[in-house]
């Protein structure tokens, strides 16, 4: 899977998805992540099919919502998913919520779908360590993936370790916690030390903690902005100073709380 994605969330469905699809495409990006409650699979797939790029050179990632857990539910949604991309297959399947008492069902249902060819891989979104470890306990199948929100004011230290060491990739949504902080003079210092804007240096933080990151834009210019990352690098005492950041603070839905 690409370390660096587009994120759709909130992205308007038709021309606006496409075309941010598109131009993401156009220069470099090879991972789109949507999710059956955004609204916008449809374009995103029609984006794939019109780019020209070569199937296998593209990474799509799409979830299950909250409303489709349970067996025969997960399972029905998982393909209508895949029929609205209109692809071969999902790259990679997630179950967005860690939904109680049918989570456990859901994931079950997940296994059969990559049986059955249509994701190639399975994962899932927004679970801590103990939602991580119940799973583990219950089922001999290890997620690929555990997408949640991560950045320097939510650096979910012990959630990563535990990934790492249970083989899991973590993968951070907001980032760029929605544009709220990056004027914090940390970031700003460091942006201006190696001359690039602060969001890029926030993403690249995420990369070298080796966490993948689906920035979400629809403006080409931060499209191309969010790309370019792989000709620099952090030291050691800027990492160390952005990982002092952390608030524990979540900008959107904290699972915390879910039994």
């Amino acid at each position: 899977m690409p370390v660096l994605g587009l994120g759709v969330w909130q992205v308007p469905a038709g021309a606006v998805a496409r075309r941010a699809v598109l131009e993401a495409f156009k220069v470099g990006y090879r991972h789109v992540d949507t999710a059956k409650l955004y609204g916008n699979e449809a374009d995103v797939g029609i984006a794939v099919r019109e780019s020209g790029l070569a199937r296998d050179d593209v990474f799509v990632t799409t979830k299950l919502w909250n409303s489709d857990h349970g067996t025969e539910s997960a399972l029905r949604a998982g393909r209508e998913s895949l029929k609205r991309l209109g692809l071969d297959a999902i790259d990679l399947y997630l179950i967005h919520w860690p939904v109680p008492r049918l989570r456990g069902e859901s994931w079950d249902a997940l296994i059969r779908l990559k049986e059955d060819g249509v994701a190639r891989s399975i994962g899932v979104s927004n679970y801590t360590v103990r939602h991580l470890e119940e799973m583990r306990k219950t089922s001999g199948v290890v997620p690929a993936v555990n997408q949640v929100e991560f950045n320097p004011f939510l650096f979910q230290r012990d959630l990563l370790e535990y990934c790492v060491a249970h083989g899991i990739l973590l993968e951070a949504y907001s980032p760029l916690m929605k544009g709220r902080r990056l004027d914090d003079p940390t970031i700003s210092g460091v942006a201006k030390a190696h001359g690039r804007t602060p969001a890029q240096i926030v993403l690249r933080w995420a990369l070298q903690h080796d966490v993948a990151v689906i920035p979400k834009s629809v403006r080409p210019e931060r499209i191309r902005e969010n790309c370019r990352l792989f000709d620099f690098a952090l030291s050691a005492d800027q990492m160390r100073a952005l990982d002092g950041l952390d608030e524990r603070r979540h900008t959107s839905w904290n699972p915390d709380e879910i039994e």
